[in-house]
């Protein structure tokens, strides 16, 4: 037996055999091109050879380098799968030339049957029945000629090849002139033979094959025959085995002729005899011979218990068991489908790109070699997996079948999942009488919206987005503008959380395929449905067929949000739908659409009676100003801010920054007098400090600028916030476009709390309330943004819960310094919130002295205070805290392009004399005091690190002493009277990626 055979192919048929090399107790090779460098089968195999780019003429064609890839690797065989060389016996005898196994039929046995007026040859020497046909053709005129004797209709064939390709049905004279030229500029471009012949066509046929398998001593088996009627383009779609409503005598005539023609040449390994059938005659006739493994041979395998390529592999190395004694009993019925990476809808356009997520039901057999985030590339065969069922009987196979379907997920291109689960439910398909030219005639309706022209920043979003996440740096995204999107679904009667789109200055152009129902709500964009004026804020009725053309926004505000009836069919990542675009990931394909894009519908089902329009004192007034509620904090005076400031802030008319987005809407106006000279050990500016946990909604001074924070900002940062937007106002920002004007004003809390309960209520029953009223202006603010602080006591450090708008709340401790102990601490009382499980905690964000408390509104501002208060009392104390540890390798990239790029679009778009412009690394030191960038580099890189925390921001100061290479971190008790040594080092894990040298 072989212990190295090379598996010349690729996907799911290399996956597969690797699979029975490792349970035969021997090595692989696997081969690949430039894009399958990190496909499954290159994974699994033991070793793997690089063939070249991503061609197959230049990778999986190139004879010479996969034989040189055997020799180099010192595999013993090859086992070329199906397709590429698996039928080619210049090949073959190459490889016997070269002293390696060919595991297959001979290059002899492959010239018999591989060209098929040859093969139709032997089929009359050993009276296999014929359908009426041609020899070679010359030319066209012979052709002609021909076919005057066959009649119409008929098949143009290639002679060589197979699976579909170099095949056309031709219904009159003019038909087979067309189809000439271009038959046999496929057959040579594929196969490097041109040669064709004519074939009488059968109008209502099934395609029946029989699987054999010959020793090569002269004894051939038949395993039972396959119906593969269902076919698009000459190409199979569903097989399944046995062929349902045949006789035992139909099967046994098939398996005779099969037989046959097996044994008239000797056959060695597995090939397949096809034949078709005239269902209104129940007459068969020869087709062609496959000599390689079919596609569908795993149908094989399940009913009779066996492993073809097991076979196959046995076969070449001449240590098959005798085929005298095996007999062909086979149990029970399977049924396999081909998933393609391809639009039904689109005349089975393949497609190509990220998969985003991938889920194959445990309970059947699947053959794949795809996974969530692998990329389908458009170099090769469109078919992702083979899905197959085996049941006792026809119906419980299709049944577990249909029920596998419903259980598979394939997210981030199109794929024809819907298609085949639509076939599988047809009445043809399910009472079996399914022939070749079904699917030609199958009318097959996609849930689906085609994206024509996708608009400036189209995304999938839903509300209120990803939470849970916000302590390891993802933000929870959303519709920027939440009150215009909650409305859009409610409107078209869908629940809260529901995915919709969000449309940013200009809209998409859609088309839909399916009946629906949509509600356009937000900035109003001009829009046309087949050329009709839509109204918006109002259910509204969608033919399938009609498109919906969104254009430029007329007049204020800056977003606009579809939402349709039933939803869009989207992965749900990390608990949402919403799309995170710098993440690359939610959404569609973790990105804004693009043109081509399918976005698939849950349902097609269309009911008005669920629908309701939005009351017109309801629709919010968009302006080229916004007067804003915020609340004060949770920094201000007198730490950080002087009273002026303050002040001067809520007085201030701010203008939208053109460089605003979803992560940050940035403001211009005064620039702060501050109350101190600059951050201490945080930084230069006075805004900076050492960790501050976001809210979405807050203002954060980046130095003398402020920025709103949107919903994918930053989760942690090192700058202050005089104030944050309160919970009811916070859709405004989605509506801010740059040159307008924002005045903040301060409220209170319980007003705060009151006007989000009003909001909730006009979502929950699109009737008007007073949510949008403005109340009393204040010049200043009334109140400290503290809401509580208690000096150190013992062991027990400071503390100060600032408020930071009416969901979140900040808890610091000890003084504008870096002290280990405090992380502890902030350690200690995110763990008694994990331990409580208290309800309407939201999120725990810690930094490395703070943790900021996101709660919802079931959980009020006092009863929060009074929960940190108490847990103050029972959090442990340092010297008895434990935490594990490990040590992490990662690269690090010096001077990279995209930092030097990201300087560049900020000196261009904010401000071009921030002191880490024009470079960073100089920066770094000149502000550490080196001698040179040198320094600087020897130091990031000799130095060993402790991560504090880990985020979407991080800051670096490497230390003095140097952490022993050869030590690696474990769990142990801290205690901060010691020094930092090996033996006392310990990591801490959070939210902050704030990373210490040591």
């Amino acid at each position: 037996m072989f212990k190295k055979v090379l598996i010349a192919n690729r996907g799911a048929i290399a996956c597969r055999i690797i699979r029975t090399l490792k349970k035969m107790g021997m090595q692989s090779v696997a081969v690949y091109s430039d894009a399958d460098r990190y496909a499954a089968h290159v994974m699994q195999a033991d070793e793997a050879v690089h063939l070249g780019p991503a061609a197959a003429a230049e990778s999986y064609l190139r004879q010479d380098k996969i034989l040189e890839a055997a020799r180099a690797t010192g595999a013993q065989a090859i086992h070329p799968g199906y397709g590429f060389l698996s039928e080619n016996a210049a090949f073959a005898e190459a490889c016997e030339r070269a002293g390696i196994v060919f595991i297959g039929p001979t290059p002899q046995q492959m010239r018999d049957f591989g060209l098929k007026h040859t093969a139709r040859e032997l089929a009359q020497k050993n009276n296999v029945p014929l359908l009426p046909g041609s020899g070679l053709l010359n030319d066209i005129a012979h052709a002609k000629q021909e076919a005057q004797h066959i009649g119409y209709p008929l098949m143009l064939k290639s002679t060589a090849g197979g699976g579909g390709i170099g095949m056309q049905l031709c219904w009159s004279e003019q038909e087979l002139t067309d189809a000439f030229v271009s038959v046999e500029r496929l057959a040579r471009n594929n196969f490097s033979q041109g040669g064709m012949f004519l074939e009488k066509y059968v109008e209502t046929a099934r395609h029946i094959e029989v699987q054999i398998f010959g020793d090569g001593h002269g004894n051939v088996v038949t395993l039972g025959e396959r119906d593969c009627s269902v076919q698009r383009r000459n190409q199979k779609v569903i097989e399944e085995t046995p062929a349902p409503g045949f006789s035992d005598e139909l099967r046994k005539d098939l398996a005779d002729a099969a037989r046959k023609l097996g044994k008239a040449v000797g056959y060695r390994s597995a090939g397949t005899v096809e034949f078709v059938y005239d269902v209104h005659s129940s007459q068969f006739y020869f087709l062609e011979v496959n000599t390689r493994l079919q596609v569908e041979h795993g149908v094989t395998e399940e009913v009779n218990a066996i492993d073809l390529v097991e076979w196959m592999i046995r076969a070449a190395a001449n240590q098959l068991p005798d085929l005298d004694d095996f007999k062909h009993a086979p149990r029970g019925h399977s049924i396999q489908v081909r998933l393609y990476a391809e639009d039904p809808n689109k005349n089975f356009q393949p497609a190509s790109g990220l998969l985003t997520q991938v889920n194959f039901p445990p309970d059947v057999r699947v053959e794949s070699w795809v996974s969530t985030g692998s990329e389908v590339s458009a170099y090769y065969d469109p078919m992702l997996a083979k899905i197959i069922a085996y049941g006792s009987s026809r119906d419980e196979a299709l049944q577990k079948l249909e029920a596998a379907l419903a259980q598979t997920d394939v997210y981030g291109i199109e794929t024809n999942l819907a298609y085949l689960r639509a076939i599988l439910a047809s009445d043809v398909f399910r009472s079996g009488t399914q022939y070749t030219r079904y699917l030609s005639r199958f009318d097959f309706k996609p849930l689906t919206i085609d994206v024509l022209q996708p608009g400036t920043q189209s995304t999938v979003q839903d509300w209120p987005g990803r939470t849970g996440y916000w302590n390891i740096g993802v933000p929870p995204s959303g519709p920027m503008d939440n009150l215009a999107f909650r409305f859009a679904n409610r409107i078209v009667g869908n629940a809260e959380g529901t995915a919709a789109l969000e449309f940013t200055v200009t809209g998409p152009t859609l088309r839909f395929n399916i009946e629906s129902i949509i509600a356009l709500t937000g900035a109003q964009m001009k829009a046309e449905l087949d050329g009709v004026a839509v109204a918006f804020w109002l259910p509204v009725f969608v033919r399938a067929g009609s498109v919906l053309k969104l254009r430029g926004i007329q007049g204020a505000g800056n977003r606009t949000y579809l939402a349709v009836q039933g939803s869009f069919d989207v992965p749900d990542y990390m608990g949402s739908a919403s799309t995170f675009t710098l993440g690359q990931f939610g959404g569609h394909g973790g990105r804004p659409l693009r043109v081509g894009d399918v976005l698939r519908l849950n349902t097609g089902k269309t009911d008005l009676t669920i629908c309701k329009a939005a009351a017109a004192k309801l629709i919010p007034e968009y302006s080229t100003h916004w007067d804003i509620a915020v609340m004060y904090g949770p920094h201000g005076a007198p730490d950080f801010f002087t009273d002026h400031d303050i002040t001067t802030f809520f007085a201030s008319q701010w203008e939208v920054h053109y460089n605003s987005s979803r992560t940050g809407v940035r403001l211009i106006g005064p620039k702060p007098q501050w109350a101190r000279k600059d951050g201490g050990e945080a930084g230069l500016h006075p805004s900076n400090i050492h960790d501050n946990a976001y809210a979405i909604g807050t203002v954060d001074f980046t130095g003398d600028m402020p920025v709103i924070l949107g919903p994918d900002g930053p989760s942690l940062g090192g700058f202050v916030c005089p104030a944050t937007i309160v919970q009811a106002e916070l859709w405004k920002i989605g509506q801010l476009k740059p040159g307008d004007t924002i005045r903040f004003y301060c409220i209170g809390y319980d007003e705060a709390q009151q006007r989000a309960q009003q909001l909730d209520q006009s979502v929950a029953t699109l009737s008007a309330q007073s949510t949008f009223a403005n109340k009393t202006w204040l010049a200043g603010v009334s109140a400290s943004p503290i809401l509580y602080r208690a000096e150190a006591q013992g062991e027990r450090p400071a503390v100060c819960y600032r408020q930071s708008g009416d969901a979140y709340m900040l808890v610091e401790y000890g003084p504008q310094v870096l002290e280990l102990e405090l992380r502890f601490r902030v350690h200690a009382l995110m763990q008694w919130f994990e331990q409580k499980k208290l309800p309407g905690i939201i999120d725990l964000t810690p930094g490395i002295r703070s943790l900021q408390i996101h709660y919802s509104n079931t959980l009020s501002q006092q009863q929060l205070l009074k929960i940190l208060r108490s847990a103050e009392t029972e959090l442990p104390t340092i010297d008895a805290m434990q935490v594990p540890s490990r040590i992490v390798h990662l690269p690090l990239s010096w001077d990279d392009p995209a930092t030097r790029l990201a300087i560049e679009k900020y000196m261009q778009s904010v401000r071009a004399d921030a002191p880490w412009c024009p470079s960073n690394i100089e920066f770094i030191r000149r502000i550490n005091g080196l001698d040179s960038i040198d320094d600087v580099k020897r130091i990031v890189f000799d130095a060993n690190y402790l991560v504090m925390g880990l985020g979407d921001v991080y800051l670096g100061a490497p230390v003095a002493t140097p952490l022993d290479p050869r030590h690696r971190l474990v769990t142990t008790k801290y205690n901060p009277a010691r020094t930092w040594t090996p033996e006392n080092a310990v990591g801490i894990g959070g939210a902050y990626m704030c990373v210490y040298g040591m």
